[in-house]
């Protein structure tokens, strides 16, 4: 059976395409302004990737914050519930999910088959999200690929002491006219937005093993300043990005797998 995750975020959409227990195909791409368009394109290069066609498709399951606008979705699932069920398939002995994604952050608590028990969303302030760490590459006139690299080279610790993203720019910007090095501004953001992730964490109480997903746990020195704000050493998962499309995926391999003759099962809608 072929089943297909279709993930479109604020900042990137994310398809997985999965044969079975294994995945044959991924595509990320820019969401920009047309969900719709977006979910299409990524998985059409996720298609591609996999070298099938659309109709070899079972079942899609559409997550994120564009689920409603994935045309071809026989379903659509919480990002929080297709984090879980990804995480633990990625790593068995995860109990515990940090996401920070472009606009929100997710603490999850799961059990052993990725059933959610506990989770707490934020989405009313970008301090803690990757919007905050793409506004201050930004204003430092860095790529926001190339911060984890810079983190690591920090050789003075810095403080940041406002949360408001707005507070926080003035504060950067006073910090690099002082003369501070960039590494070291840089790696005090990165434990900034870690402190803000970890403290909504523990108020779900954390339960080892801890994993971090979504884009921002592709950042070297963000995965590491979480780890030490939450004094733990994470897992390491090998596609921190498309988590949430491989548990859309698999979410779609439960709704097809039993029953292929439901009324929501079948192939979904043509691109």
């Amino acid at each position: 059976m072929i089943t297909a995750g279709c993930d479109v975020g604020s900042m990137t959409a994310k398809a997985v395409i999965m044969r079975d227990n294994s995945i044959i195909g991924s595509a990320v791409a820019l969401t920009g302004h047309v969900s719709e368009k977006a979910a299409i394109e990524v998985m059409e290069r996720a298609i591609q990737k996999a070298g099938i066609s659309m109709d070899d498709i079972t079942c899609c399951v559409g997550t994120g914050y564009g689920r409603k606008n994935v045309p071809f979705a026989a379903a659509r699932e919480s990002e929080i519930a297709c984090h879980a069920k990804g995480a633990v398939w990625q790593a068995p002995t995860v109990r515990t999910i940090i996401d920070i994604g472009g606009q929100d952050a997710k603490a999850v608590r799961i059990d052993n088959a990725g059933k959610v028990l506990r989770y707490l969303y934020n989405d009313k302030c970008a301090s803690g999200t990757g919007r905050f760490l793409e506004i201050i590459a930004e204003a430092l006139d860095i790529d926001l690929a190339e911060m984890g690299d810079l983190s690591k080279r920090a050789t003075e610790k810095l403080t940041l002491s406002n949360q408001c993203v707005i507070f926080a720019e003035t504060e950067i910007i006073s910090l690099v006219n002082e003369g501070k090095e960039i590494p070291d501004i840089v790696n005090a953001l990165h434990h900034a937005v870690a402190s803000r992730a970890a403290s909504m964490a523990k108020s779900i109480v954390v339960e080892p093993d801890v994993a971090m997903t979504g884009g921002v746990a592709k950042n070297a020195g963000m995965f590491d300043a979480l780890g030490s704000a939450l004094d733990t050493e994470l897992v390491k998962i090998e596609h921190p990005q498309i988590n949430g499309a491989i548990g859309a995926a698999l979410l779609a391999r439960e709704l097809c797998g039993t029953d292929t003759d439901s009324d929501t099962a079948g192939s979904p809608a043509r691109l």
